[in-house]
């Protein structure tokens, strides 16, 4: 599992004595992940296409991305 992965399990709570990460190469946290973080990326790119569309200006393009992340971590339940 990748070790950034396992940080965000232990930050999470998820390391149990009883279950330790170790053993977690078994689980399908990994595909999880990286499904998440697709979709997360798909959410982040159709909104900065439609938005920026047509448009080479950096600092709209910059408040598009910042609507993006707040978008798609409304759609994700992530609080702030």
């Amino acid at each position: 599992m990748n070790e950034r992965i396992q940080e965000l399990v232990r930050q999470a709570g998820l390391d149990d004595a009883d279950f330790p990460i170790e053993n977690w190469d078994n689980v399908p946290l990994a595909k999880f992940a990286q499904l998440i973080v697709q979709e997360y990326e798909n959410e982040i790119w159709n909104c900065v296409m439609v938005e920026s569309a047509g448009s080479d200006d950096k600092f709209l393009i910059r408040g598009i991305v910042r609507s993006a992340l707040h978008d798609a971590k409304q759609h994700f339940g992530v609080e702030q």
